[in-house]
């Protein structure tokens, strides 16, 4: 039984360039298509708005891109290049690499809040250049640390899993915040109240809320995804000393 090969714009040929048209090409679309997803979220983003956006009509974008699943492919892979992965060669360097990796790419989400909704259509299945070149530079971090191949990947897996849904959870409350119009600062002074009154009948999260106080959203988050991050990484650690 022949094997029906995975859809992708990484393994369709390419096609040929069009002279009517030398000023649209892919790294344009690209471009553009990532502006207006920053400013407008995933949902909003169509070929038309696309073609709009470029002086160009539709069907002069699809020339390059076969469809929106082909576009979401090329702007995920292109802000994976944004991720900084430090490259070491010192075992007792490892786990400085892996937190500045985990904080890129944390950063890199939150930079482009509609990232972590393409997660959950197509999960981690993208063969782009720049996540490859990235994953394999974040595996080799694990493997100087000492980590064999597997486990290599199974350490590298559990700091993403980590980070991505963190960073998620920030990305999703970003989103929400420009479609209300409203900062950080506005939307905690108006949800905190509410958020203590509902607390109220619950001994311990009433405990909680009143430790917070009216603690900034922004620093507890990063104070709370530095715990979590070095937690994973004391453990990893843990986990090399008795091999």
């Amino acid at each position: 039984m022949a094997t029906e090969e995975y859809s992708s714009v990484w393994t369709r040929p390419k096609r040929g360039r069009r002279r009517e048209q030398p000023a649209l090409g892919q790294e344009k679309i690209v471009a553009e298509a990532i502006k207006l997803l920053d400013t407008d979220g995933l949902e909003a983003l169509t070929m038309r708005k696309l073609g709009a956006a470029l002086g160009a009509v539709a069907t002069a974008v699809y020339w390059h891109v076969a469809n929106k699943d082909e576009l979401i492919e090329l702007v995920v892979d292109e802000v994976y290049a944004e991720i900084e992965v430090p490259e070491v060669s010192d075992p007792a360097e490892w786990r400085t690499a892996a937190e500045a990796s985990a904080r890129s790419l944390r950063a890199m989400i939150v930079r482009h809040p509609w990232f972590a909704q393409t997660l959950s259509d197509v999960g981690m299945n993208y063969l782009g250049p720049n996540l490859m070149r990235v994953s394999d530079d974040m595996l080799g971090t694990y493997l100087t640390a000492g980590f064999e191949l597997t486990e290599a990947d199974n350490a590298c897996k559990t700091v993403l899993g980590y980070v991505i849904g963190i960073a998620s959870v920030e990305a999703a409350t970003i989103s929400k915040l420009r479609r209300s119009g409203k900062d950080m600062a506005a939307w905690q002074a108006a949800v905190w109240p509410a958020a203590v009154r509902a607390a109220e009948p619950y001994a311990r999260m009433r405990a909680l809320y009143a430790a917070y106080g009216e603690a900034d959203l922004v620093e507890g988050s990063e104070d709370s995804f530095s715990y979590g991050l070095n937690r994973i990484l004391d453990g990893l650690e843990a986990r090399l000393a008795r091999n």
